[in-house]
């Protein structure tokens, strides 16, 4: 299986630098520590033990990355717009997208962008910040409870799917 993180900041840096460590086909898309994160890995500070990703698959933009089987969108959510151009270049028809994101109602526009897609919503109980280029420091937490988006649901998140532990 292969996973996509989009914005690598305090969230997208730390759960996917999570997901990489385990040996997972990751690939990250970066805008402004592309350059540092190329030449030098991702480096999480972590209060269940430091790690560093000596090398990482950092790309800058969406047309040179392979098709992900999960896309994690960690992006902050006012840059949404950018959304509708990247994720169809990086997700796999029948993928998945997993929003980790602040704010809400993003799922029914994702759902628009690629309607062949399982979306899920995603609520993070983190303390996490980036202090540098391909820096992240996890300060306590990081559970996630995920819940699969329906268009057709009263609330329009129903099904929860599972908490992922810290």
């Amino acid at each position: 299986m292969r996973f996509g993180v989009i914005g690598v900041g305090a969230v997208g840096g730390y759960y996917g630098g999570l997901i990489a460590r385990t040996g997972a086909d990751v690939h990250f898309l970066l805008h402004s520590d592309y350059a540092h994160v190329k030449q030098h890995g991702l480096a999480v500070d972590s209060v269940h033990g430091d790690f560093h990703l000596p090398k990482v698959n950092a790309y800058n933009r969406p047309e040179d990355m392979p098709e992900c089987d999960v896309v994690i969108v960690a992006l902050k959510a006012t840059q949404n717009t950018e959304l509708s151009k990247i994720i169809p270049a990086v997700l796999k028809k029948n993928g998945i997208v997993i929003l980790l994101q602040n704010g809400l109602g993003a799922e029914q526009e994702i759902s628009r962008i690629v309607p062949h897609a399982t979306i899920i919503g995603g609520l993070c109980f983190l303390c996490s910040n980036k202090v540098g280029p391909g820096h992240i420091r996890h300060l306590d937490y990081g559970a996630i409870t995920l819940a699969q988006y329906a268009a057709n649901s009263k609330a329009g998140i129903t099904n929860t799917l599972k908490t992922i532990a810290n």
